[in-house]
């Protein structure tokens, strides 16, 4: 290989990674300089253009797209060699990849992972919060944190670590002008604010004695946040239906009251997921390690504890 070849790789798929050649450089260490130097290098040994460069945004050609996919690769095998030999010495290495749900990632998973990096200062980590499907095989994250029963997959382990439960709920204020509802039925008659999810309200379900009840709304109010619901919740607007890892402190100072509590679903299993074909690396088990450590005794949302969790 060529002297600077393989840094020069580097270069260039950090910049296609971050979106600019500040953001590569920053990452690497290096100067914008020489990141923008290494992949002309790389242009100008290959005899073609990788990279469309604007003033505001950097994309792939065609040619560039094909090696990305190919250098990524080689990058995270690479990656896995380092996690392998870090598996003889116990040391978690590298760059852990993670994806979680937007509003759960924010509130109850980046305070563990505060805690992970502060434990590890060697390590670093590339995280994405967000609520749209992430196929860790094919995308290379190391885990992901899903609400929800999974699919059946043979390459993917999974771990349960908590429990999410759906609640109905309104300040004291509106409970106060409008009244309690006593069925799910009863909540035609009430403002409700409704979760928008592909520009549909998502259903209510809720337990009955004669099955399973859906509330469909759609809502008086409907919004694509659920952060954004629990603030029209406590404002007073009306009735909402969210899991208690958004609500569970507002329901303790009873700045929300619960309502249907009889009626409430069963809860759904909040999962860690991590591909199975790869050794599973220091980084991953340090990781779960430090969630399971803290959340075993009782998840952070909940006032108490209990929660059950399933083998590794």
């Amino acid at each position: 290989m060529e002297p600077n070849r393989f840094g020069d790789i580097t270069a260039f798929v950090a910049a296609v990674k971050s979106g600019s050649f500040t953001s590569a450089a920053a990452s690497l260490g290096l100067t914008r300089s020489a990141v923008g130097k290494s992949i002309v290098r790389l242009e100008t040994r290959m005899g073609v253009r990788l990279l469309n460069r604007t003033t505001r945004k950097l994309s792939l050609t065609d040619e560039g797209m094909v090696v990305y996919e190919r250098w990524r690769q080689v990058l995270e095998d690479l990656d896995e060699v380092d996690a392998t030999m870090a598996l003889r010495r116990g040391k978690p290495t590298g760059t852990l990849k993670l994806t979680a749900p937007l509003s759960f990632g924010q509130r109850h998973i980046l305070p563990v992972l505060d805690a992970y990096m502060k434990q590890w200062p060697e390590l670093r980590a590339d995280i994405w919060f967000t609520d749209r499907f992430v196929d860790l095989v094919e995308e290379g994250f190391d885990i992901a944190v899903r609400i929800g029963t999974p699919k059946d997959d043979s390459q993917i382990l999974t771990r349960t670590v908590g429990w999410q439960q759906f609640v109905t709920c309104a300040s004291p204020d509106y409970i106060e002008r409008r009244g309690v509802p006593q069925t799910p039925q009863d909540l035609a008659a009430h403002d409700t604010i409704a979760f928008l999810s592909g520009e549909r309200p998502n259903p209510w379900r809720f337990l009955t004695p004669n099955g399973l009840y859906l509330f469909e709304g759609p809502g008086r109010l409907n919004i694509d946040s659920s952060e954004a619901l629990r603030a029209a919740a406590l404002a007073g607007f009306g009735l909402v239906h969210l899991p208690t890892y958004i609500l569970g402190n507002d329901l303790d100072s009873g700045a929300l009251v619960q309502v249907l509590e009889a009626f409430r679903p069963q809860p759904d299993p909040i999962r860690v997921l991590y591909p199975s074909k790869r050794h599973l690396s220091p980084r991953i088990r340090a990781f779960i390690d430090l969630l399971v450590e803290r959340w075993e005794p009782g998840v952070p949302w909940e006032s108490s504890p209990g929660v059950q969790f399933s083998g590794a």
